[in-house]
C-alpha cells in the first residue's frame, strides 16, 4: 500500500489535457475543502468584525509571500534547473545534475535567510502595518489584527519553501503531488475552525493556517528525496548564477507586489465602507477563485514545463502552439462556467454561505459581487497562462509593465466607483437594480469587484496583444483562438439563457426557501444549460469538445501518463 501510494506520488504526466485534469481534479478536491471551509465561517462568524480581521490578516504576510518568495518562484527557478539539467533532443530531462542540485541549495539557503529576516521585521513594525490595511478598523480590532497578522507571517515561510520545492516536482512533472499541496493547506485550516478555535478563538484561525502551509511544504518531500534533489545549506554561495535568476525574477516580483498593493488598496477600501465588506468581497472572490483555480491555473501550470522546454530548444514554433492549445481550453471552459456563475449566482452563494449567521442581505451582496468577478473569469486565467508563457522564455519584463498600468487601473477605478456609486443616484439605481440589491446597506462593496474585473479584462487584451507580437504568432494560431473564442461563446451564451429560464420552471415546483429545494433548482438549472452547451459545440463541430472526448476515452489514462506526448497536441493546432 505504502508502496503504491509512493508510486503515485511519483507518477509523471506529458501531456497537456492529461496533466491538466490531474491538477484540476485535485484542485476541484481543494476548492471543494475551501467552500466547506468558508462555509463553517459563514455558519459560525458570518461577515462580521471579527471574520474581517481575520481577512485582513492575511495582507501582510500575502506581500511577504510574493515580494520575496516569488524571487525563487516555480515559473522562475524551473527555467534556470532545466538548463543546468541539460534537455535532450526529444524534450526529455537529461537526468540528475550536480549543478542544478548546487543551484538549488544556494536558492534555499539564500531564500530562507532572507524569509526569516523580513518575517521578523514584519513582527516588529506590525503595529505600524496594519493602519495601512484596514484604516477604518477600531482600536480593539487593530489590536486583533496585529496578534493575527503576527502568528501568519511564519506562513509565507513555509508556502514560500513548498513553492521552492514546487519547481523539483513540476520539473519532473509530478502533478499529481504538486495538487496535493492546496488540499492540506486547506486541511490545516478547517482543523483550525474546529478544534483551535473553540480553545484560541480567532487567534487559532491564525494558527490553522500556519499549520496548513507547513503541510502544503512537507507534502513535496517524497519527490524531492526521491531524485535527490532535497536542499542542503551551503556554505559557498555562487552569487553570479543566485543574480542572474534574481535579475530575471525581479520584475516579476514586483509585478506580483503591486498584484497584492492592489488587494491592500481593495480591502483598505472596503474597512471604510463598514463592517462586514471585507467578509462579504473575500466570500465572492473565494467563490469565483473556484473555477480561476480548476481551470486557469490547471492548464497554465501544466503548460509551464513543456514551454519551458520548447523555448530551452529554441522551438519557437511548438512553444507557440503550446500556448494556443492551453487557450483554447482555458476559454472552452471558462466562458460556460462565467455564464453559469452570473446567472445562477444566488443559488451558488445560498447554497454554499447560506448558514448560520450568514443573512438573506448577505447573500443578495456575495452574490452580486461573484457576478462581478464572474465576468473577468476568462481574462483571469489567460493572464495566469500568457505570463507563464513569458516566464518560460526568461522575459518578465514584458508582464511587468502591463500589470503596473492594469493595477493602477483597479486601484484608480476602486477609489473612482466607490465614490461614483455613493454621490450619483442614477449610477446607484442602475447598479442596485441590475444586481438586485436595493436597500441593502453597504451596496457599494460592488464596486471593488467590477473595477478588480475591468482591471484583468484589460489586462489579459494588452498580454495577448504583446504576445502576438513578441514571439511572432501566426495569424493561424490567432484565427484557431478567435474561433475557438465565438465558438465556445455561443454555446456559453445559450447555456446561460437555458439556465435563466429554468429558474422560473423549477421555482414552481420546488420551495425555494429549503436547502434541498434551491440546491435543485440551481443543480437542475446548470446541468441542463451545460447540455445545451454542448449540444451547440458539438453542432458546431468543435475542436476541443472532439480533443477532450479522445483524451477521456484512452483506456490506458489513469494507468500510464504516457501514452499521449505532448507534441500531439501542439501538432492539432498547427
Amino acid at each position: 500500500m505504502v508502496k503504491r501510494v509512493f508510486n503515485l506520488l511519483n507518477r509523471e504526466f506529458h501531456n497537456i489535457n492529461q496533466a491538466a485534469i490531474i491538477l484540476g481534479f485535485f484542485t476541484l478536491l481543494s476548492q471543494i475543502l475551501g467552500l466547506v471551509r468558508d462555509r463553517m465561517f459563514a455558519h459560525i462568524l458570518g461577515p462580521s468584525a471579527s471574520l474581517d480581521v481575520y481577512y485582513a490578516a492575511f495582507r501582510v504576510p500575502d506581500f511577504i509571500f510574493v515580494s520575496v518568495a516569488s524571487l525563487a518562484s516555480v515559473t522562475v527557478l524551473l527555467p534556470f534547473l532545466v538548463e543546468k539539467l541539460g534537455v535532450k533532443e526529444d524534450g526529455e530531462l537529461n537526468g540528475n545534475s550536480e549543478k542544478a542540485k548546487k543551484f538549488l541549495n544556494d536558492t534555499f539557503t539564500v531564500f530562507l535567510l532572507a524569509m526569516i529576516f523580513v518575517s521578523v521585521l514584519a513582527f516588529i513594525f506590525m503595529p505600524y502595518l496594519v493602519k495601512m490595511v484596514a484604516p477604518g478598523f477600531t482600536e480593539f480590532e487593530l489590536k486583533e489584527l496585529i496578534s493575527l497578522s503576527r502568528v501568519m507571517v511564519l506562513s509565507p515561510i513555509f508556502l514560500g519553501l513548498s513553492n521552492l520545492f514546487g519547481s523539483v516536482t513540476q520539473m519532473f512533472k509530478k502533478f499529481f503531488v504538486f495538487a496535493l499541496s492546496p488540499i492540506f493547506y486547506n486541511i490545516g485550516i478547517i482543523l483550525g475552525i474546529v478544534l483551535f478555535y473553540p480553545m484560541m478563538g480567532v487567534l487559532g484561525l491564525a494558527v490553522g493556517v500556519v499549520l496548513g502551509a507547513f503541510m502544503h511544504m512537507v507534502i513535496q518531500f517524497p519527490v524531492l528525496i526521491r531524485h535527490g534533489f532535497f536542499p542542503k545549506i551551503s556554505k559557498s554561495i555562487n552569487w553570479p548564477d543566485l543574480k542572474e535568476m534574481i535579475t530575471t525574477s525581479l520584475p516579476r516580483t514586483i509585478g506580483l507586489s503591486l498584484s497584492t498593493i492592489s488587494l491592500i488598496a481593495i480591502v483598505a477600501i472596503a474597512s471604510l465602507i463598514g463592517e462586514g465588506s471585507i467578509s462579504i468581497f473575500q466570500f465572492s472572490l473565494n467563490l469565483q477563485n473556484v473555477p480561476l483555480g480548476i481551470i486557469g491555473i490547471s492548464y497554465s501550470v501544466a503548460a509551464f514545463p513543456t514551454l519551458a522546454r520548447y523555448f530551452s530548444l529554441n522551438n519557437l514554433k511548438d512553444f507557440v502552439g503550446h500556448i494556443a492549445v492551453a487557450a483554447r481550453q482555458i476559454i472552452f471552459w471558462s466562458l460556460p462556467v462565467m455564464f453559469l456563475f452570473i446567472v445562477l449566482r444566488a443559488q451558488i452563494v445560498r447554497v454554499i454561505l447560506g448558514t448560520g449567521n450568514f443573512t438573506w442581505d448577505d447573500t443578495r451582496l456575495t452574490a452580486a459581487s461573484l457576478a462581478l468577478f464572474s465576468v473577468s473569469i476568462s481574462a483571469q486565467s489567460l493572464i495566469l497562462l500568457f505570463t507563464r508563457g513569458y516566464y518560460a522564455a526568461g522575459n518578465t519584463k514584458r508582464p511587468l509593465y502591463i500589470n503596473i498600468f492594469s493595477t493602477v487601473v483597479t486601484i484608480g477605478l476602486s477609489f473612482l466607483l466607490v465614490k461614483i456609486f455613493n454621490q450619483n443616484e442614477f449610477f446607484r439605481f442602475f447598479f442596485e437594480s441590475l444586481l438586485r440589491i436595493e436597500d441593502i446597506k453597504g451596496a457599494q462593496i460592488v464596486m471593488l469587484p467590477l473595477a478588480y474585473s475591468v482591471g484583468s479584462i484589460l489586462n489579459a487584451l494588452l498580454l495577448w496583444a504583446f504576445f502576438k507580437s513578441d514571439f511572432k504568432v501566426k495569424d493561424k494560431e490567432d484565427s484557431f483562438l478567435l474561433v475557438s473564442f465565438f465558438q465556445s461563446f455561443a454555446g456559453a451564451f445559450f447555456a446561460g439563457f437555458t439556465a435563466y429560464q429554468l429558474l422560473s420552471v423549477f421555482d414552481n415546483f420546488l420551495n425555494i426557501n429549503t436547502f434541498w429545494g434551491i440546491l435543485g433548482q440551481g443543480f437542475f438549472s446548470g446541468i441542463i444549460g451545460l447540455l445545451v452547451w454542448y449540444i451547440v459545440l458539438k453542432a458546431l463541430e468543435n475542436k476541443q469538445v472532439i480533443e477532450i472526448e479522445n483524451i477521456l476515452k484512452k483506456k490506458r489514462f489513469w494507468k500510464n501518463g504516457n501514452a499521449v506526448k505532448s507534441g500531439d497536441d501542439v501538432s492539432s493546432v498547427l
